[in-house]
């Protein structure tokens, strides 16, 4: 069967997610696929098999296993929260924040794309990718070999793995923690809820882990370090006073909502 008609044939999906589908299990270029080419056999099976994964409600960026980020690729399954445009806008903004950072540390890191993003960025900053999670931290292990760059990926809770001697040395912080409260899991779409739960929900009202990262991260900070978390849109407020020791500003993200906290350790 030709690509077209292929593509086609799946009336129950978008277009533009089925286009995908067929590129991911066939190797080819959207240009091949909306141009046309004869799908071969093995093609057609792996094809037929996304789409009912699709069906099924798993998210398009597990089945194709790779999102960009920034300047890096970073490998996704369902062990890691993909990636979102709302992270990546955080990446772009923080690196017009800092000058040469010598420390950096990803807390909560997931697949490691920010951690990785930014190693790339500064090649010659030590960089520090953490998460509590054993299966996230395998996941961010695989994207530095995949992405060939030098970050130390730690399991543990927030700073707890971090080495001694960074203790104020760390000159950028910056995180996307879990930030829902535990009511809001329900609501969320169900492609979403197939994302880990761990990474989305930090408890009852939902700023717990941003709590334990203001109250902590002094001590890590060096002086003039910026600290930059994406945070709820309906947290902002509570968020300000959490970061008050860090002179706080809250950011919105391209559509217009509260979703970063931004702060520097001005004086220590």
């Amino acid at each position: 069967m030709w690509s077209r008609d292929l593509v086609a044939s799946v009336d129950d999906l978008p277009e533009h997610e089925v286009v995908r589908l067929l590129i991911a299990a066939s190797g080819r270029t959207r240009t091949d696929v909306l141009v046309g080419f004869e799908v071969s056999l093995s093609e057609s099976d792996a094809f037929v098999s996304f789409v009912r994964r699709r069906r099924a409600h798993e998210p398009l960026q597990y089945i194709e296993g790779t999102v960009p980020f920034g300047p890096i690729e970073v490998l996704v399954d369902d062990r890691v929260l993909i990636p979102r445009p709302e992270t990546e806008y955080l990446f772009e903004q923080v690196i017009g924040m800092v000058d040469d950072p010598r420390v950096i540390v990803d807390l909560c890191t997931g697949s490691g794309n920010l951690a990785l993003a930014l190693a790339a960025t500064f090649p010659d900053a030590e960089v520090y990718a953490v998460d509590v999670s054993d299966d996230a931290a395998a996941v961010a292990r695989a994207n530095v070999d995949h992405n060939a760059v030098s970050v130390r990926v730690l399991t543990g809770d927030l700073f707890d793995p971090l080495p001694e001697r960074i203790k104020g040395s760390v000159d950028l912080l910056v995180s996307n923690p879990p930030y829902l409260a535990a009511r809001e899991l329900v609501e969320l779409a169900v492609d979403v809820r197939s994302e880990p739960e761990l990474a989305l929900v930090a408890g009852p009202r939902g700023d717990e882990v941003l709590a334990s990262i203001a109250q902590r991260a002094g001590e890590w900070l060096s002086r003039g370090a910026v600290i930059a978390c994406e945070i709820s849109e309906f947290h902002g407020d509570e968020i300000r006073r959490l970061f008050k020791a860090y002179e706080p500003t809250i950011g919105a993200d391209l559509t217009g909502r509260d979703r970063y906290v931004f702060g520097s350790l001005k004086f220590k």
